[in-house]
Parts: structure tokens; C-alpha cells; sequence
């Protein structure tokens, strides 16, 4: 099985060298990933300037763009053969309910989905520890799940894990996105020049997390895995909207 992995928090990141390693082990792993943190990205291409693509000294390679680029080079021609799955992480920190609009780690996952390969993104639900291999051993298992029990057609999951040994994980279960309150207002600062600066202020609460969301599911120990579309389209107003235009 060949496996192309990015993450949207650039090569360097430990939670990529943690997943590389840890699928190295069950397959032919490329990584592809940022060449600098790209969090918050979502599903952003470069299409104002040239990208390069450089090797750093453990191999991987690494894009001076977004995770989107990053993926979407691999496959439209820097690999000489397609990978069969794609593994986006492991993500420093949940990607939960709004999240999922934002993230670059889902992001890569996405373009892998968009061009037919079947992708998971995974993220660490940390809050200050950093069981990096918990995460890494989760998507070990379900690529050996793929393996064994091909889907056999392409899909996106999104896959939150808490932050707890292997063992202390209470089991597994299929989710939906919960909700955050709006975010928190932004942080107003100055720079030493006096001129005013604005850093955009953190996510908000979770308010939709209640039993069969993701947020839930992370509370409990579980491991979340969420089942994604691409699709925006709101199929219920679409007949409001016809008579509305008349």
C-alpha cells in the first residue's frame, strides 16, 4: 500500500514524524508537507506564484505553499504512482465541529478526497500533553482496516483523538460535527512603532455537544471518527429560494 502524508503544520512538525514512522512500518509512506506552519489555512491554493518543492535531510519533502498545494502537486504530478490512501496529522490540537471549515490538516485530507483517493485527517485532541503516538497507532489501525477491508470508494474522515495512552482510549464511534459558539473577540495589541494590530481571537466553546457529536465523543475518551462531505449545496431551501426569485 503506498501512503502520501501531509499536515497543515509544516514538515518539522513532531506529530508528522510520529504518523511517518508509525506507517513506515505497515506501507510505502511519501511525505509532502508545508515547508512552515499553514494552520488555519483551509482549502487554499497558490495560483499567484511558482512553488518549489525541496528534500529535507530525513527525506521528506517539504512545499512553500498550503497543504492544498501540497497535496494537489503530489498527485497531479510529482509522484510517479498515486498513492492509495492519504493521511493528513497528526494535528496538534482538535479539529472538531466549525473547525473543519478552517483546518488545513482537513484540508489536505479534502484534496485527496476531490481527487479520488480515500483520506483521513487526524488530529490530537491536546490540551498540554502531547500523546502524539496514541494518534499515530489509531491511524496505524485504521489503514490496516483499508487494507483488509477496502471501502472501495473515496472517502473523507475526520478523526479526533484524545490525548491519553493507547490503553486509556475507550473505544471507537462514528460522530457527526458539533458546534462552537462564535469565536472570542480579537486581541488588540500595538507594535513598537505604535501602529495598532489585531490577532484574531481564539475559537469559542463548543455549544452543539451533545451525545453523537465529536465534541462529545473526545469528552468521553472516545475516538471520533466523522464521515465527510464536499457538497454545500442547502437541498432544503432550494425550492424557498425558486419561489422567492419568482
Amino acid at each position: 500500500m503506498r501512503i502520501l502524508v501531509s499536515n497543515d503544520d509544516g514538515y518539522f512538525a513532531p506529530g508528522i514524524s510520529v504518523l511517518a514512522e508509525a506507517l513506515a512500518g505497515c506501507a510505502d509512506v511519501t511525505v509532502v508537507a508545508p515547508e512552515r506552519d499553514r494552520s488555519g489555512s483551509s482549502n487554499s491554493l497558490t495560483l499567484d506564484r511558482p512553488l518549489t518543492v525541496r528534500r529535507a535531510a530525513n527525506g521528506f519533502m517539504y512545499v512553500n505553499g498550503t497543504p492544498t498545494d501540497c497535496v494537489h502537486l503530489a498527485i497531479t504530478g510529482l509522484l510517479e504512482e498515486l498513492p492509495d490512501l492519504i493521511v493528513s496529522g497528526i494535528n496538534y490540537g482538535a479539529n472538531m465541529g466549525d473547525d473543519t471549515i478552517y483546518s488545513g490538516t482537513v484540508a489536505a485530507a479534502t484534496e485527496g478526497f476531490l481527487l479520488g483517493i480515500p483520506s483521513i485527517a487526524i488530529s490530537l485532541v491536546a490540551e498540554g500533553g502531547g500523546h502524539f503516538e496514541t494518534a499515530a497507532r489509531v491511524a496505524c489501525d485504521l489503514v490496516q482496516r483499508f487494507r483488509s477491508r477496502p471501502l472501495g470508494l473515496p472517502v473523507l474522515l475526520n478523526v479526533n483523538v484524545p490525548d491519553s495512552t493507547y490503553e486509556g482510549l475507550r473505544g471507537t464511534i462514528v460522530t457527526r460535527l458539533g458546534k462552537r459558539h462564535k469565536a472570542e473577540p480579537v486581541v488588540k495589541s500595538s507594535t513598537p512603532r505604535g501602529e495598532v494590530v489585531y490577532w484574531v481571537g481564539a475559537a469559542g466553546a463548543a455549544q452543539d455537544a451533545g451525545e453523537g457529536t465529536d465534541f462529545h465523543a473526545a469528552a468521553a475518551g472516545l475516538v471520533s471518527i466523522t464521515p465527510l462531505q464536499v457538497d454545500l449545496t442547502r437541498y432544503p431551501q432550494m425550492q424557498a429560494v425558486s419561489e422567492w426569485l419568482g
